[in-house]
C-alpha cells in the first residue's frame, strides 16, 4: 500500500474533527498561525503518552514562537478525555475515527512494530504556516525526543 506523503509547499488537507469534549475542531480556525498538527497511534500508551507530555510541556516555548499544537488519533473522543485528564493535556487532542484525515496526511501505512511490518497509523508531524501550506513534514518520528528535536529544527529555545 502506497501512502501518498505531504511536502513543504503542499497545501495541507483541511478537516473538521471532535476535540475530547465532542466539539468540532476546524483546522481552518488556525489559519494566519502556526500551527503543529501531530498523528500518534493511540491515546494512554507507553510512547503516545511520552510524545503528548513532551508536547505538553513545551507548549509554553511553542506558543512563545507563534505555534499552537493539536494532536489526532483514532481514539474515540472519550478516551482522548480520559487521556487529556490523566496527564494534564494542555492543547486539543481530536479524534479521527474513521482514519480519512490521518489518510489525507499520508500518516498511515505500512510501519515498523517490534520488527515487524505492519500496517496502521505512522507517528508523523507536520507544521502548517498561515496559510495552509506545509511548512514542515515528518514522517516515522520517535516518539521520545521528538518534540525536542522539533524545537531545534524550528529554533524554539527554552
Amino acid at each position: 500500500m502506497t501512502e501518498t506523503r505531504l511536502s513543504t509547499g503542499d497545501p495541507a488537507p483541511t478537516f473538521s474533527l471532535p476535540d475530547a469534549d465532542g466539539t468540532a475542531v476546524d483546522i481552518t480556525s488556525y489559519r494566519g498561525k502556526r500551527v503543529v498538527v501531530y498523528f500518534y497511534p493511540a491515546a494512554m500508551t507507553p510512547g503516545c503518552t511520552t510524545q503528548a507530555c513532551d508536547f505538553r510541556d513545551s507548549l509554553a516555548a511553542l506558543q512563545a514562537a507563534g505555534l499552537d499544537v493539536v494532536g489526532i488519533s483514532k481514539d474515540a473522543p472519550d478516551k482522548l478525555a480520559s487521556f487529556r485528564e490523566r496527564d494534564g493535556i494542555n492543547f486539543p487532542l481530536l479524534s479521527d475515527e474513521d482514519l480519512a484525515v490521518t489518510k489525507a496526511f499520508g500518516a498511515y501505512g505500512e510501519r515498523k512494530l517490534y520488527g515487524k511490518t505492519v500496517t496502521g497509523v505512522i507517528r508523523s508531524t507536520f507544521v502548517i504556516d498561515p496559510d495552509g501550506k506545509i511548512e514542515k513534514a515528518m514522517y516515522n518520528v520517535r516518539a521520545t525526543g521528538h518534540v525536542a528535536k522539533l524545537r531545534r529544527d524550528l529554533g524554539i529555545d527554552g
